[in-house]
C-alpha cells in the first residue's frame, strides 16, 4: 500500500509539471480557421478556385450545417455559392458566400474566383485558379462567461464588429471523365486579430486542401 501511495503522489507531480506549460501556453492560442463541411464534394468552390466553370454550365449550390445541436454556441455555417464557364475559352468565374458561427464568433466571407482551364490529353483538364476575399469577423466578448474575482482582462471588455481584412488563394484542378484531384490553399494570409502584446492572440492560419476522387464503373448484368 505505501509503494501504492508513492505511485499515486509522484505521478500526480509528473501531471502537474507536464500540466503547467501547457497553461502557460494558452495565451498564445490561434483559433480563427477555415469554416467546415461535411461534404466537399458539393462545395469545391469554396475551397479550391480552380474548380469554378469545370462543370460546363452554370451552377449554384446553397448548404447549411449545423454541429452539436442543441449546445449553445455550437457551430453553424452557411454557404451560397455559383460559377460558371464564360465566353472566352477556358476561363471560369464564380462567387462565394460563407457564414461561420460558432460561440461568441462571426465570420462571413465574400469571395470571388477566377480559373483558366487548358487540355492535357482529349479527356483530362487542368485548371488553374485564383481566389479573392473579403473577411469580417465579429466577436462577443458580452456573451462570455468572465471570471472577474481578480479583476477583469482589459482585452475582453470590448466587442470586436465587423474587422475587415483582405485575402487570396490559388488553386489546382486536374479532371477527367472518370477521375479528379485538386490541391489548394484558399487563403495565404495569415492574417492576426489582436495585438501580439494581448493576453488574447487570435491568427488566421494558412490551410492546404487536397481532394481526389475517381468514378468506378459497375458491372450490374450477372
Amino acid at each position: 500500500m505505501k509503494a501504492y501511495m508513492l505511485n499515486t503522489s509522484l505521478l500526480k507531480q509528473t501531471l502537474l509539471l507536464l500540466a503547467l506549460p501547457a497553461l502557460f501556453y494558452t495565451s498564445g492560442l490561434f483559433s480563427q480557421q477555415d469554416a467546415q463541411y461535411t461534404q466537399y464534394m458539393y462545395n469545391t468552390v469554396s475551397v479550391n478556385p480552380g474548380y469554378a466553370g469545370s462543370r460546363g454550365h452554370i451552377s449554384i449550390a446553397a448548404l447549411h450545417r449545423s454541429q452539436w445541436v442543441g449546445l449553445d454556441g455550437a457551430p453553424v455555417t452557411q454557404t451560397l455559392n455559383i460559377h460558371s464557364p464564360i465566353g472566352y475559352r477556358g476561363v471560369g468565374l464564380g462567387m462565394s458566400i460563407v457564414n461561420d458561427k460558432i460561440g461568441p464568433t462571426s465570420e462571413t466571407y465574400f469571395d470571388i474566383d477566377f480559373s483558366y482551364t487548358v487540355h492535357t490529353s482529349t479527356e483530362g483538364r487542368l485548371s488553374f485558379g485564383l481566389k479573392g476575399s473579403a473577411h469580417l469577423l465579429d466577436v462577443r466578448f458580452s456573451e462570455l462567461n468572465q471570471d472577474i474575482s481578480n479583476g477583469s482582462d482589459p482585452s475582453l471588455q470590448q466587442n470586436i464588429d465587423n474587422r475587415f481584412s483582405p485575402n487570396f488563394g490559388a488553386g489546382v484542378y486536374y479532371r477527367t471523365n472518370k477521375f479528379y484531384a485538386g490541391l489548394s490553399v484558399p487563403r495565404i494570409l495569415q492574417t492576426s486579430y489582436f495585438d501580439e502584446s494581448s493576453l488574447s492572440t487570435a491568427k488566421e492560419q494558412m490551410n492546404l486542401y487536397f481532394i481526389t476522387g475517381y468514378v468506378f464503373q459497375l458491372n450490374l448484368h450477372c
